[in-house]
């Protein structure tokens, strides 16, 4: 395995990794890394592409002389309008190949623009069709009184306007801790939730861990977990019925997001005969609990 020494950043939710001495790129890498660019990134990817191939065979129309008939000399404007008409297989006919170099050039740049638009349509293709989770999650966990136990709360949301099936939450706790040897240690917690599954998830709803004897989160306050370096990740992984497909969300809270003694505000108000309305402007919105 051939290693490279640039390192290489990874990030997971507020974490970030940098990688070193690990494999080196391979070709292959690469249609992986076009579907991870955003969207912006993927269409400037596509029109420098599309340019640089354009600049690339103008330059080689204007080198071949008299190649392409009806071509002012040397007119580099022109040979960039030829080869984009070309590389699209559009050709309006007013200049075309003289030459065999012209032929052979004019070839060649068919070629690679049908291979171009095929790899093109496929990869847009994809990146359309792939599916996205809209879920939001709220911006902090709180921590307050639930039906007589201290609980820990997080809030997540379906923006999208259809219900989501066969839902399944995670959440799972990282934090240091000191092995009997007295070695520091990053050790991982999965919090056992009052549900984590839903057979259809239409709008929002409230995940809660009770902090009782056998939480791993039982007696800690907000110094033990800045102490440990408190680490949460939520994760949620449940089934679009529109494309049909799985789809996951993931939200990191650290132990800064945490508020104690708050809990999240009332978004469901009953409008009578089976309709409620959920007010999504306040997802986020939370305040103190009574009691704490």
């Amino acid at each position: 395995m051939k290693k490279q020494n640039t390192p290489v950043s990874v990030r997971a939710g507020k974490l970030e990794f940098i990688k070193l001495n690990t494999a080196g790129w391979e070709w292959r890498d690469l249609y992986h890394w076009i579907l991870s660019l955003r969207w912006r990134g993927f269409a400037a990817l596509v029109v420098g592409g599309y340019l640089a191939l354009n600049l690339i065979f103008a330059t080689a129309y204007c080198l071949g002389g008299s190649a392409i008939a009806e071509m002012p000399r040397g007119s580099f404007f022109d040979a960039l309008f030829f080869s984009i008409e070309t590389l699209s297989t559009v050709g309006f006919g007013h200049m075309y190949p003289n030459t065999v170099y012209g032929h052979i050039v004019t070839s060649l740049e068919i070629m690679v623009g049908m291979f171009w638009t095929a790899v093109m349509t496929g990869v847009i293709f994809v990146r359309f069709s792939r599916p996205t989770a809209r879920i939001v999650f709220s911006d902090s966990m709180v921590i307050s009184p639930f039906d007589g136990c201290p609980t820990l709360m997080i809030r997540v949301a379906n923006l999208r306007h259809q219900a989501m099936v066969e839902a399944e939450f995670r959440v799972m706790l990282i934090r240091n801790e000191f092995t009997k040897e007295g070695e520091e240690i990053r050790r991982f917690y999965p919090l056992k939730l009052t549900f984590d599954r839903l057979i259809i998830f239409p709008v929002a709803l409230t995940l809660r861990h009770a902090i009782d004897e056998t939480s791993p989160l039982y007696g800690s306050t907000m110094e033990d977990l800045k102490r440990g370096y408190a680490f949460f990740m939520a994760s949620i992984v449940c089934v679009d019925t529109v494309i049909p497909a799985p789809v996951q969300s993931q939200q990191s809270y650290s132990w800064e997001d945490i508020r104690f003694g708050h809990r999240f505000v009332e978004i469901y108000t009953d409008l009578s005969g089976g309709r409620l309305s959920v007010d999504y402007g306040r997802l986020h919105e939370t305040e103190t609990a009574p009691g704490s």
